[in-house]
């Protein structure tokens, strides 16, 4: 079993044999943790010690997971076992809160996880001020969906209310995407500027020894990183954050046998946003967080977009986002910033501009280009979404997803079957 710990200063000298597991993230910006700011989160604000520690939880639970190669299996998706210890300002709020915890971790990421928390002040830095007006926090990732609920969120608020967009950066060619997102929700909708939080963190490639770290790049447990951010910055100034994602993602149904063991995120799972908040507050961290798309297909977030701001502005916007899910195309001389358009994303992303009648200005790889036919082929996600559009979703399929109380089987039923019905206007 992979056992890893976190430490918040660097040492001297690293203990013989325990590079590998321990990270180390330092207010001077050394160690394996590369973040923009220390483990007090100075940069970002005067942020409160159990959102802190909950930023500190999801990096290292980060690490380990990069750190730790899955084994590939029928199921192309092995289960892991971990042991991580996390320093945090207050561990007993942390330990008595582990065993609802951990089964959401397990439920995230597919792991098995064993979770120790111990004191770990860390050292003084800087803390910035705290920007006034805030009265919403929206996750921004450079896709689609966070496009409509950053937009959705402007027009809901008002354009002159207060916002703040976070953004997490971990490949570097969605920089620009979450940019443009950010600029142009002011852009189409003038009015308060937004407060604009873009933060790269990532684990060094190097161990503190200089050694090479292994890697898995599947990474599920990224996604928890970026909702830690969003919450740190939402806890300081005591709002909402919204996670926006189409509900047909969120549920995350399988599209067939073949597609179990999917990389797909659960963050943003109506269970996970469900039970997550009240365990977290528990240990007093300010996690007040909701999908406001959570009921809603992609074409339809797109036809709402739409309705705000007009149809060939909404096409020029959603056009510019990125919701692909490879970057292989690099190793072909392709920039990843052109999506190759057969990835799971990329397919649920063109039925949207299909299904909403907006113009899909995106680039995608050209399946002709013979330097990467055999690279889409091997990637494409079309023979599944072909066989669930035409086979659609099952009610003993919905009634194996779970689901938190207040969401009703047959309202998950539907959203499924709305989104098989866009999937099918793909020209498969």
């Amino acid at each position: 079993m992979p056992t890893y710990a976190l430490r918040l200063t660097v040492p001297q000298r690293v203990p013989s044999g325990r590079s590998r597991e321990l990270f180390y993230w330092s207010a001077e910006h050394q160690g394996t943790i590369q973040a923009p700011f220390g483990p007090r989160l100075g940069r970002l604000g005067p942020v409160p010690e159990p959102n802190i520690d909950l930023v500190r939880l999801a990096i290292a639970v980060f690490a380990a997971d990069r750190s730790t190669p899955r084994k590939l299996g029928r199921s192309n998706w092995s289960r892991r076992e971990f042991s991580l210890t996390v320093p945090v300002f207050d561990p007993a709020a942390w330990q008595a809160i582990t065993p609802r915890l951990v089964p959401l971790l397990e439920f995230l990421t597919g792991d098995q996880w064993n979770l120790d928390f111990v004191l770990g002040r860390s050292p003084k830095e800087g803390v910035s001020a705290a920007k006034e007006g805030i009265e919403r926090v929206v996750l921004v990732s450079g896709g689609a969906d966070s496009a409509c609920g950053a937009l959705f969120s402007r027009a809901e608020l008002g354009v002159d209310a207060g916002q703040a967009f976070v953004s997490h950066l971990g490949a570097r060619n969605l920089s620009g995407f979450q940019r443009d997102v950010a600029s142009g929700v002011v852009t189409l909708m003038p009015g308060a500027e937004i407060d604009y939080v873009q933060s790269c963190i990532n684990r060094r490639n190097m161990q503190i020894d200089g050694v090479r770290y292994r890697n898995e790049s599947s990474s599920r447990s990224r996604s928890l990183l970026f909702l830690s951010l969003g919450l740190a910055v939402a806890s300081i100034h005591g709002v909402e954050l919204w996670v926006p994602e189409n509900g047909f993602a969120s549920l995350n149904p399988p599209l067939g046998p073949e597609r179990r063991g999917s990389l797909s995120t659960r963050t943003t799972h109506p269970l996970f946003l469900a039970e997550l908040p009240s365990v977290l507050q528990d240990a007093g961290v300010h996690a007040h967080l909701r999908n406001p798309c959570e009921r809603s297909t992609k074409g339809e977030m797109f036809r709402e977009a739409a309705e705000l701001v007009g149809t060939r502005r909404a096409s020029a916007f959603l056009s510019a986002t990125h919701s692909c899910a490879h970057t292989g195309q690099r190793a072909y001389g392709i920039s990843s910033t052109v999506q190759c358009g057969a990835c799971f994303g990329c397919l649920v992303r063109r039925a949207a501009f299909l299904a909403s009648g907006l113009s899909d200005d995106s680039s995608y790889l050209d399946p002709a280009d013979p330097r990467v036919g055999d690279f889409l082929l091997r990637h494409s996600a079309a023979p599944a979404v072909r066989d669930f559009s035409v086979r659609g979703v099952s009610r003993r399929e919905i009634a194996s997803i779970s689901l938190p109380p207040g969401y009703a089987r047959s309202d998950a039923h539907d959203l499924c079957a709305r989104a098989a019905d866009e999937l099918r206007l793909l020209p498969l």
